[in-house]
C-alpha cells in the first residue's frame, strides 16, 4: 500500500496562502527531490488549476525567463507527474491527469492500494477532508520564517485533534524548516 503524504508551505502563524512566504530556489529543489517519493499527485480543483497555471510547461517547450534552476527542477517534476483531481465541477482534465469521482474515502483508498512509492496531496480543502477521514500517512510542512497575519490557515476546521510524531527535520539557509510527521495511531 503506497502512503499518502500531505506536503505544504506554511508560515509561522499557520498561513498556507501560496502568495505568502514564497519558497526560494533551495526550497524548490527540496520539493523537487521530495516529489521523487511520489508516483502521483492528488489535487482538489482549485490546487490543480493553480498548479497547472504556474508549472505546466508551455507549448513552446521553453520555460519562462522568470524561472531559476530551482523553479525549473520543481516545474519539471510537477509537469510530468501523474495527477488525480478531485472535483465535482470539472467534467474533464488533461495535463497527465484524471478525475477522481464518487465517494472520496473509497476512491483514495483505491489509489493508496495501488503499488508504488506514494501519493502526494497539496492544497487546503482536500487535505482537510483526507485528514478527517484518517487517510494521510505523513505530513510534511515547510515552515517559512514569515508572519502573514491573514489568509487560510493549516487544516482549519479539523474535526478532531490529531496527535503527530516527529519523524524528521531539514533546515534551510533561509531559516525555513521542513518538518515531517506521522499520525500517532
Amino acid at each position: 500500500m503506497r502512503p499518502l503524504r500531505y506536503s505544504i508551505n506554511v508560515t509561522l502563524d499557520g498561513c498556507v496562502d501560496h502568495r505568502v512566504g514564497t519558497p526560494d530556489e533551495e526550497s524548490h529543489r527540496y520539493w523537487a527531490a521530495s516529489l521523487e517519493r511520489a508516483d502521483a499527485l492528488l489535487f482538489g480543483r482549485v490546487t490543480y488549476e493553480m498548479m497547472e497555471a504556474a508549472w505546466r510547461q508551455p507549448a513552446t517547450g521553453t520555460w519562462p525567463d522568470w524561472m531559476d534552476d530551482g523553479d525549473i527542477a520543481f516545474a519539471g517534476k510537477i509537469d510530468k507527474a501523474k495527477k488525480y483531481v478531485v472535483s465535482s465541477t470539472l467534467d474533464q482534465v488533461d495535463w497527465n491527469a484524471e478525475l477522481v469521482q464518487g465517494d472520496l474515502g473509497n476512491a483514495v483508498q483505491q489509489l493508496k492500494a495501488e503499488p508504488g512509492e506514494g501519493l502526494f496531496v497539496g492544497g487546503v480543502t482536500l487535505p482537510l477532508a483526507l485528514a478527517d477521514l484518517g487517510l494521510i500517512d505523513e505530513y510534511e510542512f515547510v515552515v517559512q520564517p514569515v508572519l502573514a497575519g491573514h489568509g487560510p490557515t493549516l487544516l482549519a476546521g479539523l474535526s478532531e485533534r490529531l496527535e503527530l510524531k516527529l519523524m524528521g527535520r531539514h533546515e534551510f539557509r533561509s531559516g525555513a524548516v521542513a518538518l515531517t510527521y506521522q499520525p500517532g495511531r
